[in-house]
């Protein structure tokens, strides 16, 4: 019995080879793999050993050779195939253990491995006779399985061989993302994606489906590095929730300007900015307590102990999300609300892309992105904002960025007050976000992701009392509009870009 091993990644390679030869296997391995298992006093047979031809090229051609792949390749029950070996003097490898150069860490050219994928996906291809390991959190299992002494099962070999083509595609795919063009060409012919799983959710959007974190084959994103301090697993849900809060506290903090963000059904129903970010957080709740009602808290700051003890005073929140927690902090969660899942995350890192389902297809597009700031929106109207107001109206466009569309969204003195969501038409959202607010908007500012059309959705934030509009602009009837605003006496500031989230 013959294994072979050729692998990038070293961990657990010398136990792993030390159990072959004691069950007897023959140990054949290239460069590095032979090196180290010769420092670890692990019987091996160099691979040029085996081929007869020595590393060339600066190690790109090693392995490439008929005295490796023919002993790979061999159908074991085909007898012009085990002719074939024996009239080359090749002996048949019956296990290749390989995984591949370190590529997605250290892009380049050196990096693209091509004997390695070589190896795995002909182990693969012949499954059938072949075990091919390309993971050493593999390795125990499989050792166990060959000490039992009948060889790998068919199963195995069948798992194995699927773990291994999905790794050659995900390094592809890698591979080809790095070989984009230098033009920034953002949506290419052809979309390589390999993704892994992650985590297992405890659900779907419903308790029946079940659901699962998937990530970029390779790579980690901010998701990986969260610490969950307390509470049950969470649902797909709770993902999709947590990550608009957590990017939308994110839009709206500064250094100097503590933020909270609360997100439900993933709309924002609370969102502020504030000297401290308790006093943020009790405006954030206070723009919609109902709706926050077991929504999910973002907080660009730590948490200490006086703001956990208000956040557990009544039962808030499913889950808060924050950059870090204190001792008391983290005490205070346990005592009071188990079930509150507490998460510690770094910054939300940016994504390369939105993808949505059709069918058995995909659509595809750039991600949301600010294009446009306030140095280049434009007063449309007679009245120009004070300098308070620009600041309500920055708020009030990044809250609506965040909130399904067609979206109203009304702040005041710093906090959102009002929040419509997810409507038909434009008239409706103003008259929820209006009813909502309950008079909190006076002298405050309103945002509308989309251009009104008409001029009655400017008369319905304006009943609101607020003093200030942000909108795209761009409607056949932006006169009108604008009209409307001068006959208010309401500031109106195009930006010149639409913001819809469906």
């Amino acid at each position: 019995m013959r294994a072979l091993l050729s692998v990038s990644d070293k961990t657990g390679l010398v136990d792993l080879a030390r159990g072959l030869a004691e069950l007897g296997w023959d140990l054949v391995a290239s460069g590095g793999t032979a090196r180290a298992l010769e420092e670890a006093g692990v019987p091996v047979t160099p691979v040029e050993e085996v081929t007869a031809s020595p590393e060339m090229l600066g190690g790109r051609v090693k392995t490439l050779h008929p005295r490796i792949h023919g002993g790979i390749l061999a159908d074991r029950h085909d007898p012009a195939h085990r002719a074939d070996l024996a009239a080359a003097g090749i002996t048949p490898i019956d296990l290749v253990f390989c995984n591949l150069y370190p590529f997605a860490a250290r892009p380049s050219i050196e990096t693209i491995d091509v004997g390695g994928p070589a190896m795995v996906r002909a182990a693969a291809k012949n499954h059938a006779h072949v075990g091919v390991v390309v993971d050493p959190g593999d390795y125990p299992s499989v050792l166990a399985e060959l000490a039992g002494g009948a060889g790998l099962g068919e199963a195995t070999r069948r798992r194995l061989a699927r773990a291994a083509f999905a790794h050659t595609a995900a390094y592809d795919a890698a591979i080809a993302a790095w070989l984009a063009p230098a033009d920034g060409e953002v949506l290419p012919p052809r979309l390589a994606l390999a993704l892994e799983r992650a985590e297992a959710l405890r659900y779907g959007e419903n308790p029946h489906q079940a659901a699962a974190r998937y990530r970029v084959a390779g790579t980690r994103d901010w998701w990986d590095e969260v610490v969950q301090h307390g509470g049950m697993a969470l649902s797909y849900l709770n993902l999709v929730d947590v990550d608009a809060a957590w990017r939308l506290v994110h839009d709206l903090g500064r250094p100097d300007r503590p933020a909270a963000a609360i997100i439900k059904h993933a709309n924002p129903c609370g969102a502020a900015v504030a000297a401290d970010v308790a006093a943020a957080y009790a405006r954030a709740f206070e723009c919609d307590s109902l709706s926050a009602f077991g929504g999910i808290v973002a907080l660009d700051r730590p948490v200490d102990a006086p703001l956990a003890a208000e956040m557990v005073a009544n039962p808030k929140a499913d889950v808060v999300v924050a950059p870090g927690y204190s001792a008391g902090a983290l005490a205070a969660f346990a005592e009071r609300r188990r079930n509150m899942r507490v998460l510690e995350a770094p910054p939300p890192t940016p994504e390369a892309r939105h993808l949505r389902q059709v069918g058995e297809g995909w659509l595809v597009q750039e991600p949301y992105r600010f294009g446009t700031g306030r140095d280049q929106w434009r007063v449309a109207g007679s009245v120009v904002p004070t300098e308070a107001q620009w600041d309500d109206l920055e708020l009030a466009w990044v809250v609506c960025s965040h909130v399904r569309s067609n979206a109203i969204v009304l702040v005041g003195g710093g906090m959102a007050v009002g929040v419509g969501a997810g409507q038909q038409n434009r008239v409706d959202p103003g008259e929820i976000a209006v009813r909502k607010a309950a008079g909190r908007a006076q002298g405050g500012a309103a945002a509308s992701d989309a251009f009104f059309p008409f001029r009655d959705g400017l008369d319905a934030v304006a009943a609101a009392g607020v003093a200030a509009v942000v909108e795209p602009g761009g409607s056949v009837r932006d006169g009108e509009v604008v009209a409307a605003a001068d006959e208010h006496g309401v500031a109106l500031v195009f930006t010149g870009e639409r913001q819809f989230r469906h």
